[in-house]
């Protein structure tokens, strides 16, 4: 089984039926041969995204399906690497969620990301130097 990292925009693209990415992004969500890992940042970003969008509902939906995907917080030793992402990539900038994805995806040794960004992940490199294999595709 594959590792992949799941970003915000994927969980609320799946959320939301009406988004133009729900599709494709709920198909790579089911993938069988996909063990998902959500960085606990990144479940409070699309929480807040889905609840101010969508309501309380489909927030509490939301919330009750995150039992589908193993949640994952930073560890002690991921704060500074994320800080140094950050401040590495200031001028782009890269926030502290998307950095989260990135260390998480390092911890687990894994270049697998779900993400609707293509525009930080296909330009920043893990801490290993390697680029990301992105889905959708």
């Amino acid at each position: 089984m594959l590792i992949a990292i799941v970003d915000a925009g994927p969980l609320y693209a799946a959320a939301d039926a009406d988004d133009d990415d729900h599709a494709s992004c709920l198909s790579v969500l089911q993938r069988p041969d996909l063990e998902l890992v959500v960085p606990a940042l990144v479940v409070a970003e699309a929480t807040y995204l889905v609840g101010r969008r969508l309501g309380a509902r489909i927030e509490a939906a939301f919330l009750g399906g995150l039992t589908a995907v193993e949640v994952e917080a930073p560890t002690e030793g991921d704060w500074p690497v994320i800080a140094a992402l950050v401040e590495q990539y200031r001028d782009f900038p890269l926030g502290g969620t998307d950095a989260s994805v990135a260390v998480l995806a390092d911890r687990l040794d894994t270049n697998l990301i779900v993400t609707l960004d293509r525009r930080h992940f296909s330009a920043i490199r893990s801490t290993r130097q390697r680029p990301y294999h992105l889905l959708p595709e």
